[in-house]
């Protein structure tokens, strides 16, 4: 059975909350900082996101076209309400840009656009850890899930295979944030090289779309790192008897 709470443990708990709470906080003060920084200055080209997208899109020979159906090969482009929501959707391939990046023509909007078309190239490549993400995420969505109820059932009712359980459920949902480290890095090291490469940003503007998306990077590494705090502690916690 699990042993009791001690006050070495309680102190580890506490240094990991503010851990987590303090590092998550400065990540995304950073990241909007320096989106909001970049949102100011305009790009030469004049091009919006969502015409970044586009223009990326058919350069790379993957752009849907009018009414037709979208997958990994033919990819639409669609607004989505919010800031900082963009995304790809590799099962419906869309990119999805954010109000703040689709009809915005700024090096914030061309970065992050060209992230997610990065992100569209993977899955149009078969880039093997997007398509090992892909793959694990429905496992993911259910195992992160259930993991906090097995393991707090665990410790409330002693019953330390049910508390391991949820460990290893945990255990996935870490593995699942370190494999989308190498697939978001890919993603801003693509979008990079097609800004470059296809004239949507001049010399002097690519230092501001790497600054962008390596503060986005950021909160990937600070959420994996986390994680792995938490699973480190989970695991130490389930070793005392």
């Amino acid at each position: 059975m699990i042993g009791g709470g001690s006050g070495v443990f309680d102190m580890n708990w506490i240094m990991i909350f503010v851990v987590s709470i303090a590092l998550g906080g400065l990540t995304q003060w950073y990241i909007k900082r320096t989106f909001s920084r970049f949102s100011q200055v305009r790009t030469s080209s004049g091009l919006t996101g969502a015409q970044t997208a586009e223009r990326l899109l058919q350069a790379n020979g993957i752009a849907a076209s009018p009414g037709a159906p979208t997958n990994r090969d033919s990819v639409g482009i669609i607004p989505t309400k919010g800031s900082l929501s963009d995304h790809y959707d590799p099962r419906k391939g869309i990119v999805a840009l954010s109000e703040t990046v689709y009809g915005q023509d700024s090096v914030s909007a061309a970065a992050v656009a060209a992230h997610e078309v990065g992100h569209a190239l993977q899955t149009h490549k078969r880039y093997v850890f997007g398509e090992i993400r892909t793959a694990i995420v429905p496992v993911v969505n259910l195992s992160s899930s259930a993991a906090p109820f097995l393991i707090m059932m665990g410790l409330f009712t002693q019953l330390t295979g049910l508390f391991w359980l949820g460990v290893v459920f945990y255990a996935g949902a870490v593995l699942f944030q370190l494999v989308t480290l190498p697939v978001e890095l890919n993603a801003s090291s693509r979008a990079l090289t097609q800004l470059r490469d296809n004239g949507i940003l001049s010399a002097g503007e690519l230092p501001g779309a790497r600054k962008v998306l390596t503060a986005a990077a950021l909160t990937y590494l600070a959420a994996a790192l986390i994680s792995v705090m938490y699973l480190l502690f989970y695991i130490g916690m389930g070793n005392r008897r």
